[in-house]
């Protein structure tokens, strides 16, 4: 990294005396990497009954809530609601802890609950100085033309806002996630977009990614072993697009999912995240990425958060906690994570302060 961060410095001390050219915005990132550049997944989809009416999500699992929770971890803030701004409030004020400079917020379709959230986390996160990207998720009924008419319809109703994240590197473009991309075969209409919007496939295969502007892995079980992120770095730095690897702290969703038989991950007192930052940011495995995504701030289901969870769950449903995570233990370890994440953030960025 300090070998990397002298070039970096020659090259802008060059680009000053002019004595070699100025690259073009959306080759790719020649610049240095900035904490807007880490992007956390994050889940508006939440509700209780303070807020929504009834609970929302926290009951997957057949669970009951509020104690009883669809998570084997229990969040700090409780069976929380995603639309009230005390709530997205204190988020904010952890994603600005951790370091990261972006979210990439989980979209199931025009007015969804979850697009009706969304004001409220733009709001928010305009006050706290974070961006807002957009995770489009596989609604019914999606195809490559709705997606259009999405990425058209985010654009024009919360383009305006203060929050709304737009590349530098990558000619002042929004990003836009799709998860489960491979669901659909032909991504033909994204061409209509691609001035306006970098959209991203969800795959290290890069014969599935015509039309996509990068590519993303999402998946926190394979980032333990980073299979094909050196050839998909490769690919998006010879076609100019962006290389945006998921690393995750860990994996586990057996309250939430009972009898599933999807391998658990487990953090190992912060070792699986160390790790899985590595490979991202080690040429040899994770390449050149232009973006970091993590795993999730608070996909509570999956047991991939770097929200803070309570040193002191509800007793008898068997939670884990954070305890034990990089030397830290009770109320110090719950934001744990939030900490590891800023140190990998400047690791990333060069900003080691």
């Amino acid at each position: 990294m300090r070998t990397l961060r002298s070039i970096v410095g020659l090259l802008v001390f060059l680009l000053t005396l002019g004595l070699v050219p100025a690259p073009h915005a959306s080759a790719g990132p020649a610049a240095q990497a900035v904490a807007a550049d880490v992007h956390l997944f994050y889940y508006p989809w939440y509700g209780s009954p303070s807020v929504n009416g009834n609970y929302r999500h926290w009951q997957q699992g057949g669970r009951t809530p509020p104690e009883d929770v669809g998570a084997d971890f229990y969040p700090a803030l409780g069976a929380y609601d995603s639309a009230d701004t005390a709530v997205v409030d204190q988020h904010m004020r952890w994603v600005q802890r951790s370091g990261a400079g972006t979210i990439v917020t989980s979209w199931w379709g025009q007015k969804s609950y979850e697009d009706n959230v969304t004001p409220v986390v733009l709001a928010s996160a305009a006050r706290h100085g974070i961006k807002v990207a957009w995770h489009l998720e596989p609604y019914s009924g999606r195809t490559a033309e709705s997606t259009v008419a999405d990425i058209d319809y985010i654009n024009a109703k919360y383009g305006s806002s203060p929050a709304f994240y737009r590349s530098a590197a990558y000619g002042n473009r929004g990003a836009f996630y799709v998860f489960e991309s491979l669901r659909i075969t032909d991504w033909s209409p994204l061409e209509r977009v691609r001035s306006t919007s970098i959209v991203l496939a969800q795959t290290t295969d890069t014969t599935k990614v015509a039309h996509f502007g990068g590519m993303y892995t999402y998946d926190g079980i394979a980032g333990a072993t980073a299979p094909g992120w050196k050839t998909a770095s490769d690919f998006c730095k010879a076609n100019g697009l962006v290389w945006a690897p998921s690393v995750a702290p860990g994996y586990i969703d057996d309250r939430a999912v009972p009898g599933n038989t999807t391998p658990t991950v487990n953090r190992d007192n912060g070792a699986m995240y160390d790790r899985q930052w590595g490979n991202a940011l080690n040429p040899a495995t994770g390449g050149a990425p232009a973006w970091v995504s993590v795993t999730s701030f608070n996909e509570w289901h999956e047991g991939s958060i770097i929200e803070p969870a309570r040193s002191n769950p509800p007793a008898g449903h068997g939670y884990l906690t954070y305890n034990g995570a990089y030397g830290r233990t009770g109320a110090d370890s719950e934001t744990a994570y939030l900490d590891r994440t800023k140190h990998w953030v400047g690791q990333f960025t060069g900003n080691t302060r």
